[in-house]
Order: structure tokens, then C-alpha cells, then sequence
């Protein structure tokens, strides 16, 4: 008799560097108080260094197993697009954690499925050419640019009893 269960390909471990920097900041005596391993914005160079190809195994993994439509994939520039790294990376850490019950493992999959719906919310349009390798920068930056730099913001904020702070008087 053919096992076809035996096919199934385990989900990416995380990097050792990682898992040892998780393994430091749950102990009952930790000295470390670093921030979350998926917040990739706070993390140190260094723990960021191994996390592009671990995601990247990850999101090659769950459009293995999971992308049955063209909007279930998630693009190959999706480390372009820092909403979906950051996402990618919770929902990474997150199925560690879901797979200890079989109860906890369906709401990963529910969170799973509106990560899904967020990913395309946030790709839009662009998204199928993301999805084809043909990436362009954000729709959005015409938009973006409009928005004054902070040192220009705090320059026209007015100040006490209206005063405009940083220009002539």
C-alpha cells in the first residue's frame, strides 16, 4: 500500500540564530528584553541577516501547499512590499505556535486566509504582475510624496497660542 501522507513536506525551521535568540528571551532568568522576532523592523542587522531566506522558504512553502488560486500566491518580490515581509513573518512565527493543539491550528489557518485577503487589498492591481515577476515600485508613492518630510511638518505646525514655530516671525 502506497503512504501518499508520506509526500507531505514539513514547514521551514527558523534559522538557528533565531531560534536561539527566542530560546534566550522566554527563559525565566532572561537578561535579554529584545524585541519580538517578527517585528524585522526592531530586530539587530544581525538577526535580520538569516530571515530573507528562511521567509523565503516559507513563502515558497505555503504557495506550495496552499495556492491553488492566482490570488493565494504570494509574489517572489514579496520582500519588496515590507507590509507582506512583515505579515509573512508573523504568520511564520505564528504557525509554530498553532501547531502545539489541532484547535489552535485551524485558527492559523483562519488567520492564514485574512492574511490572504489583506495581501491582496495591499497588491491590488499589482498584484498579477507581481505575481509573474514583473514587479514595479509602489502605486501608491505618487501619494506618498505628497507628504511633507518631518523636519518640513514640524517647520509649519503651529505652535502656542498659534504661532507658526520654526519660520520668520
Amino acid at each position: 500500500m502506497n503512504n501518499t501522507l508520506s509526500a507531505f513536506e514539513p514547514f521551514p525551521e527558523p534559522p538557528a540564530l533565531i531560534l536561539e535568540y527566542i530560546a534566550a528571551r522566554s527563559t525565566k532568568t532572561a537578561v535579554m528584553d529584545g524585541p519580538a522576532p517578527w517585528d524585522l523592523g526592531a530586530l539587530t542587522a544581525e538577526l535580520t541577516e538569516p530571515m530573507p531566506a528562511w521567509l523565503d522558504s516559507v513563502c515558497r512553502w505555503l504557495n506550495g501547499r496552499y495556492a491553488w488560486q492566482p490570488q493565494d500566491v504570494i509574489p517572489p518580490c514579496w520582500s519588496q512590499h515590507e507590509g507582506l515581509a512583515y505579515e509573512i513573518s508573523a504568520l511564520a512565527f505564528a504557525r509554530g505556535d498553532a501547531y502545539t493543539e489541532a484547535g489552535s491550528s485551524v485558527i492559523w489557518h483562519e488567520q492564514y486566509d485574512r492574511f490572504l485577503t489583506r495581501m491582496n487589498k495591499t497588491l491590488g492591481k499589482a498584484g498579477d504582475e507581481c505575481r509573474v515577476g514583473k514587479h514595479e515600485d509602489r502605486p501608491a508613492r505618487f501619494q506618498l510624496a505628497a507628504w511633507p518630510t518631518t523636519a518640513q511638518q514640524h517647520a509649519t505646525v503651529p505652535g502656542p497660542a498659534g504661532r507658526v514655530e520654526g519660520g520668520a516671525r
